[in-house]
């Protein structure tokens, strides 16, 4: 039943493209993005609306200790363990239409075209919403795919807390999706990712489908620089402790850092906060975070040196206390063989152009590699933004996308 009636199944591309803009209605922004951050009355709103649009194509949806929404859609063969396919609905405060969103519902819009042709796979297909991806508001970034793949344990995640001290748990509670079925590795088939490339590279080379082997090593800091507040008319700068003047020698030597370790390293300072600030005081307490990336672990852990190293050289002159958080460390990921061949395939099928590449951004599916075969897709997105209200993706590069994971899920859905 798979073989050629399976070829011929094709998405409807328009009522893909109408979710996405439904969704994106649920926290729009005037510059057209969207701000849906994570356990928030909005993010609760816009699952409300995926589980209504789950149900109504026919799927059972469950919630677990995570928030993590699982809709599934039964196979042939309830003895075989399911096909996922997830993403995230939460975005950055200046976020996008598409960053998660596009891989969510193109995982609704697979269910979608199969109820439609009353199809049936022999593994039953399986859509997740992943919790927090973003850590925009939680960090660590993906922290609910974390906790499934037994990075973190539940009890730190509820712990942890956003700027105004509110507990993830608690947040968790309060919008209604804290279920009680254990966040913990599943029996799946695999675990396959649609999303939007975040970055130049498939634009200019005018290819539309990312065939994505593996991601590259995160490193997160927190930095906090505490020198002395004075009076910044009668202050000589010899006698000054300026908190601020270390930070900037710190993020300057960052960018070098990472120029001179290009082209894959990368590095950002993402929050800067002067604490107590005034336009006649002299800085006294500084704190940043630094987002530190490179695809070897080998030049990430030489990296990671350099970033301590640097910060104690930026201190050193005006004898200033300084710390050095690392809050999180994530390795670079391979993904899996098979699951990749099937989207290359996928892609070769559809006549797509295509090209193999590595996923600068972290994502959920980084953690679920770690306990079940996983793959991803990429499609282009205009000058590589994202994490901003400008994000844009062609609707014809989306459909090819969504078109690719749904061959790729139905080959993997196959019987073996």
């Amino acid at each position: 039943m798979i073989g050629a009636e399976a070829g011929n199944l094709r998405i409807d591309a328009r009522r893909y493209w109408d979710s996405l803009m439904e969704m994106a209605k649920i926290g729009a922004t005037p510059k057209g993005g969207c701000n849906r951050q994570t356990l928030t009355d909005l993010d609760r709103e816009g699952r409300d609306l995926f589980r209504r649009w789950c149900e109504a194509a026919g799927c059972t949806v469950t919630v677990d200790e995570m928030g993590n929404m699982m809709a599934l859609r039964p196979g042939r063969r309830p003895d075989l363990p399911p096909v996922a396919i997830g993403s995230h609905l939460d975005t950055q405060p200046t976020g996008g239409k598409f960053d998660g969103v596009a891989g969510v519902l193109a995982g609704l819009e697979i269910v979608r075209t199969l109820a439609d042709a009353g199809y049936e796979t022999d593994h039953p297909i399986l859509v997740v919403n992943w919790t927090n991806e973003e850590g925009t508001r939680f960090a660590p970034a993906m922290l609910a795919s974390g906790v499934f793949a037994g990075a973190f344990t539940k009890e730190w995640a509820y712990a942890r807390t956003d700027r105004e001290g509110k507990r993830f748990g608690d947040e968790l509670e309060r919008i209604g999706y804290k279920g009680t079925l254990p966040c913990a590795p599943q029996r799946w088939k695999c675990h396959l990712e649609l999303h939007i490339e975040q970055g130049p590279i498939l634009e200019a080379e005018g290819k539309t489908i990312g065939v994505v082997t593996g991601a590259q090593g995160i490193r997160w800091y927190e930095v906090r620089i505490t020198g002395k507040e004075s009076h910044a008319g009668s202050t000589p700068m010899p006698r000054r402790k300026d908190a601020l003047v270390a930070a900037a020698r710190v993020i300057e030597a960052l960018d070098g850092l990472a120029r001179g370790h290009g082209p894959h390293a990368v590095a950002t300072v993402g929050v800067l906060e002067i604490a107590k600030p005034s336009r006649n005081v002299i800085p006294g307490e500084v704190f940043f975070t630094i987002d530190l990336r490179h695809p070897e672990d080998s030049v990430l852990a030489e990296l990671d040196r350099a970033v301590h190293r640097i910060v104690g050289e930026a201190c050193v002159r005006d004898g200033l206390a300084y710390t050095v958080d690392p809050i999180w460390h994530f390795p670079s990921v391979r993904f899996d063989p098979t699951c990749v061949a099937a989207i290359r395939a996928a892609a070769e099928a559809g006549g797509f152009s295509w090209r193999e590449m590595v996923s600068g951004p972290g994502h959920d599916s980084c953690y679920t590699a770690r306990v079940v075969p996983t793959a991803m897709i990429f499609v282009p997105c205009r000058d590589g933004l994202s994490h901003n209200e400008e994000e844009w993706a062609e609707p014809e590069h989306l459909a090819a996308g969504c078109q690719v994971l749904l061959q790729a899920a139905l080959t993997l859905a196959r019987a073996d």
